[in-house]
């Protein structure tokens, strides 16, 4: 069964599931568009969780999914909400979802890891999961070490469910080609921070579209917890204490409420804008049903331009 079939929904593409981002606006323009809007719980409360959902359920009749951040201490609140509220469709991240699975596969919840190697790709098949997102280190946000062109076909060769690819994607070729490298869909992140449907301030958006190849970093390498954020004053100084081995309290006091200040109050300088390296082929904002039929508008011209291609003394099948 192909990933479209499984969830519902007219096209490959999952939103990413940002925290403070990822909310009822984005969410059910995205699914409204035929992808998969993804709720971002991260540091949410029980009560918030179920206002986002039904804030969702009320702008479409779409599916759409809640993401889970397992390190936070309040997970079995969260689920229940998830239970009680009927959603059935969660993407996981930080975590396993080992000590929950029971719960959720009881009643009828499709899980979907985000994993940034092959050896907890295979930990999550073993465990059940229905499908897993293969994450490269391109990727805004929480990233592996593992780049997406080496990541994804080694991860699609390993195991036999449905794998999404996630990272540096934000065109049709990026899909196309995470197609060819074994994925049923993408999931994207940076690209959907240029749209008119996204919650975050001006400020947040003009920093992505004016950023280049060059422009993102990562931080807290240190602290097993790397995080890739386009570079600004705070990421500087932030790199500067990591460097200097500066107490893990001391770099989280820089950083407490920086992804908050970007945003909300598009403080771009001390604020951390958490973005990909694709970042540098965001250029202007368009709608979400724009972005989503314009990038599988690309993907197909770019197949059927393949279908010609010829390498070498062999030509691609349908040439």
């Amino acid at each position: 069964m192909s990933i479209t079939q499984l969830l519902g929904i007219k096209y490959p593409i999952f939103q990413g599931g940002m925290a403070q981002i990822a909310v009822s606006p984005l969410v059910g323009a995205v699914s409204n568009a035929g992808g998969l809007g993804i709720i971002g719980s991260g540091g949410f409360t029980a009560d918030r969780l179920r206002d986002e959902i039904r804030k969702v359920k009320a702008s479409t009749d779409k599916p759409f999914a809640v993401n889970l951040m397992l390190m936070m201490n309040n997970i079995p609140e969260l689920i229940e909400v998830i239970i009680e509220e009927g959603v059935k469709i969660v993407t996981t991240g930080a975590g396993t979802p080992a000590p929950y699975m029971t719960t959720l596969k009881e009643h009828g919840i499709i899980v979907i890891p985000v994993v940034p190697s092959v050896k907890i790709a295979k930990k999550m098949e073993a465990l059940g999961v229905d499908a897993i997102v293969a994450e490269g280190t391109e990727a805004g946000g929480h990233v592996g070490e593992t780049t997406t062109m080496a990541l994804l076909p080694q991860v699609a060769s390993a195991v036999s469910i449905p794998v999404i690819g996630a990272g540096g994607i934000a065109d049709g070729r990026g899909i196309a080609a995470a197609f060819a490298l074994g994925a049923q869909g993408v999931q994207v992140g940076t690209r959907f921070l240029a749209t008119v449907e996204c919650p975050t301030h001006e400020n947040f958006k003009q920093a992505v579209i004016n950023a280049d190849d060059t422009s993102t970093t990562v931080t807290g390498r240190s602290l097993g917890g790397p995080v890739r954020s386009i570079k600004n004053s705070m990421i500087a100084e932030f790199l500067r204490l990591e460097n200097e081995k500066a107490s893990r309290e001391e770099l989280e006091k820089l950083s407490l409420g920086s992804l908050r200040r970007a945003v909300f109050e598009g403080d771009t300088d001390t604020g951390s804008v958490m973005a990909g390296q694709i970042c540098g082929m965001v250029n202007k904002i368009t709608t979400v049903e724009e972005m989503i039929t314009t990038m599988f508008e690309e993907a197909q011209e770019t197949l059927g331009k393949l279908g010609h291609l010829q390498l070498g003394p062999l030509s691609v099948v349908g040439a």
